[in-house]
């Protein structure tokens, strides 16, 4: 069945007290922003002519934006910390969230919770001698190979691969396996602790 993917615009517009708002923020600044609101962040930018603005980019579930090394702070114009709580992760720079007009700083403890998460998902491979390993076939998302050097690479744990176009994530107690290495969307494990991502295993010294 083809798919069609079309953008939609968010309406909501940049009130002056917001704008005003992030003109206190540092002076290198990366604009992100989900695609509904990509209208918001070009506009954003033009306003904020006192700054030198790093870079405007869009965020996808399955993208890191290339944030440049001159980036001081993120501001990211989104609905919920999602996004938000990623990039911060990812980039270890400073993340504000501007919803709905309303700016919300990304805190040490929401970046401790993720690393909680993925520690416990790091456990979880550890330890069972069952595992099984998530493969999208979407472009973008697919790692096909990536997931089957996994059965090569470690001998002592029995892995079964799961293929397919849609991931639910509820669907996982019914096949009573405990760990689950997820080789499709890399931040699809920000709300599954029993998941680990596959470039965390790679990464990892002894493996």
């Amino acid at each position: 069945m083809e798919k069609i993917f079309i953008p939609v615009k968010e309406k909501t517009k940049l009130n002056s007290e917001i704008i005003k708002d992030t003109l206190n923020l540092p002076e290198n600044l990366a604009i992100c922003y989900s695609i509904q609101y990509e209208e918001s962040a070009r506009e954003l930018a033009k306003k904020l002519k006192s700054k030198k603005i790093t870079g405007i980019f869009q965020v996808l579930g399955c993208s890191k934006p290339n944030i440049s090394k001159n980036t001081q702070t993120i501001l990211l114009i989104s609905d919920g910390k999602f996004h938000a709580i990623s990039l911060a992760y990812e980039t270890k720079k400073q993340v504000y969230l501007l919803e709905r007009n309303k700016i919300h700083k990304i805190t040490e403890k929401d970046i401790e919770n993720l690393e909680r998460k993925e520690k416990i998902g790091f456990i979880n491979f550890l330890k069972e001698n069952k595992v099984g390993v998530l493969i999208s076939v979407k472009p973008g998302q697919n790692k096909l190979k990536s997931a089957l050097e996994l059965k090569n690479k470690i001998k002592d744990k029995k892995f079964y691969f799961f293929l397919g176009n849609e991931i639910n994530s509820k669907e996982f107690e019914n096949f009573g396996l405990k760990s689950w290495v997820n080789s499709a969307c890399p931040r699809m494990n920000f709300d599954n602790s029993p998941m680990i991502n596959i470039n965390s295993i790679q990464n990892h010294n002894n493996i």
